[in-house]
């Protein structure tokens, strides 16, 4: 009980999975919404929402040795990407602002990929600064995947703060694995970390800086 509290106890295989669950969930619903915009059929939805949703997930478990990855091994996360992108196709007119939908869901989405990536990671042997890189291309890996796929420059490879973003966030998620903080609370602050940076980001317009021709 005084663990759960402190939230100090490490983040069980159960935890994981739904926070796995969860970014799922988000990025297909930022694919999905992506995909929509350009006006893409039923399918063409379906299939940017799956890849946006897993990409980054099959990046990092092929990265740590977990084969085969769990988008394929566990049908669950399968079913839940082209579940909420077959929802999100028709609720969209319901859906304003579908710009805004989109960058909401990304964000929260990178802040959770992060935090599972990064903790799957540290969990599989992964030594720190590894595990940083996996947890951050675990969080971008979707959304490059997405904006190719829709035909638009990537944001990661733009002045926005993003893969900076997550990088930061994988960060402090190892730091707090190694002080034996790694549970449910502290997870969870982490990724609402890393998302409001995000937001925060694109609201003030902050960007890295670009070489000048």
């Amino acid at each position: 009980m005084q663990g759960d509290l402190r939230g100090d106890e490490p983040l069980s295989g159960y935890g994981l999975l739904v926070g796995d669950l969860i970014g799922v969930a988000v990025f297909a619903a930022s694919g999905a919404s992506a995909a929509i915009a350009k006006r893409l059929d039923l399918f063409g939805v379906a299939f940017v929402g799956f890849v946006a949703a897993l990409g980054g997930g099959i990046l990092r478990d092929l990265v740590i040795g977990s084969v085969p990855p769990l988008a394929f091994a566990d049908w669950r996360y399968a079913v839940t990407a082209v579940t909420t992108s077959v929802a999100v196709f028709w609720l969209h007119p319901q859906l304003s602002r579908l710009r805004r939908t989109v960058l909401l869901l990304d964000a929260a989405g990178l802040g959770l990929f992060t935090v599972t990536g990064t903790l799957k990671a540290l969990n599989a042997g992964v030594p720190p600064v590894g595990a940083c890189l996996v947890g951050m291309l675990t969080a971008i890996g979707g959304g490059l995947a997405r904006d190719l796929l829709t035909g638009e420059i990537p944001v990661v490879l733009q002045r926005d703060i993003y893969a900076v973003a997550s990088l930061c966030g994988a960060i402090l998620v190892t730091i707090l694995h190694a002080a034996g903080l790694a549970g449910p609370i502290p997870t969870v602050a982490a990724a609402v970390l890393i998302t409001g940076v995000r937001l925060l980001a694109l609201r003030r317009r902050w960007s890295a800086p670009v070489a000048v021709p």
